[in-house]
């Protein structure tokens, strides 16, 4: 039961070309934004999209499978963990963010999918 304990797994589209860091500690990581779609029918029976936007972190040797196949658009899937943290911008303004560490990715689609 464990195993499903802060599981996340997505299916979506990659927002924008992924930003790769080569840390001073050597680790490498990539950071990009998924979409994922929610289709249903509003009240008249109209065909609806909900859009939630997703920040992915990879590292290590799943930041290199990013750095090497990962691009806007692609269709992909992704197994990982939610992780919070807060940071203080230069302005003095505390903020939040959440954010899905990939431990996996799945590259969907065909071959000739450009």
């Amino acid at each position: 039961m464990s195993t499903i304990k802060n599981h996340v797994q997505l299916i979506g589209n990659v927002g924008q070309e992924p930003t790769i860091t080569n840390l001073e500690s050597g680790k490498k990581v990539a950071r990009f934004p998924l979409a994922t779609n929610q289709y249903y029918k509003d009240g008249k029976g109209e065909k609806k999209t909900d859009t939630n936007w997703h920040t992915i972190v990879a590292w290590g040797k799943t930041a290199d499978i990013v750095e090497k196949y990962v691009e806007k658009s692609k269709e992909i899937g992704i197994t990982g963990k939610l992780k919070s943290r807060s940071y203080t911008t230069d302005d003095g303004n505390q903020r939040y963010v959440t954010e899905v560490v990939a431990d996996e990715i799945l590259l969907l689609g065909s071959k000739n999918d450009s």
